[in-house]
């Protein structure tokens, strides 16, 4: 992908985040913490992920990406065996609470494999112009912290067999809640070994 797509593509996202999600993202944690102890058994109490590492941990996310999640896996839009039925009885408000409790709790840092430390932090820096491969950097930031404005999730300590997953599914054609087909591009372009080992990269990030 070009550098000017990437700019016209974030571009393009920044004001859908601001008209969608990000205005109705006002949750109350508290009521959230409630409502989170049927996710604890898979997200953890405090939204980090224990249990296995193909399920995601949440805390320390941006409330406008869970929210936005939700709301997909609501829609049919998103569909996870797991996750599809238990979001049927929340209502809007619920998923706003949940959404304020997850990304109020602190990530739990974790380590990335060192054998593939250089390839993963290559590509997710400077990606790879030859194979048009966009630097991951450009959209979830420098140390993963992403960008709520344009719903760019935080990736930071995320599980790498969780990133692997995610990957595999956009490249796939599986998943298709990317707007503009921003992560199906260039995952499109990513070979197993790649995203193996960016998605190893991004775990070990601070």
């Amino acid at each position: 992908m070009k550098l000017a797509s990437i700019v016209a593509i974030f571009g393009l996202a920044l004001p859908l985040g601001l008209g969608t999600a990000a205005a109705l993202a006002e949750g109350n944690a508290e009521n959230g913490q409630a409502l989170s102890i049927t996710c604890s058994a898979c997200h953890g109490m405090d939204g980090n992920s224990i249990a296995n590492p193909d399920w995601p941990s949440l805390a320390g996310q941006h409330p406008e990406y869970i929210l936005r999640q939700l709301q997909h896996f609501k829609s049919g839009e998103r569909q996870d065996p797991l996750m599809s039925p238990m979001v049927i009885p929340l209502s809007d408000q619920d998923m706003a609470d949940l959404a304020a409790y997850f990304a109020a709790q602190k990530r739990v840092g974790l380590e990335a494999d060192p054998d593939q430390v250089d390839l993963g932090q290559r590509l997710y820096r400077g990606g790879d112009a030859d194979a048009g491969i966009a630097a991951c950097a450009a959209c979830h930031g420098p140390g993963g912290k992403g960008n709520p404005m344009a719903l760019y999730p935080a990736l930071q300590g995320q599980h790498a067999a969780y990133i692997e997953i995610q990957l595999k599914a956009y490249r796939s054609g599986a998943r298709q809640t990317d707007p503009n087909r921003m992560m199906r591009d260039i995952a499109s372009s990513l070979s197993d070994e790649q995203i193996a080992a960016v998605a190893s990269y991004v775990q070990g990030l601070r």
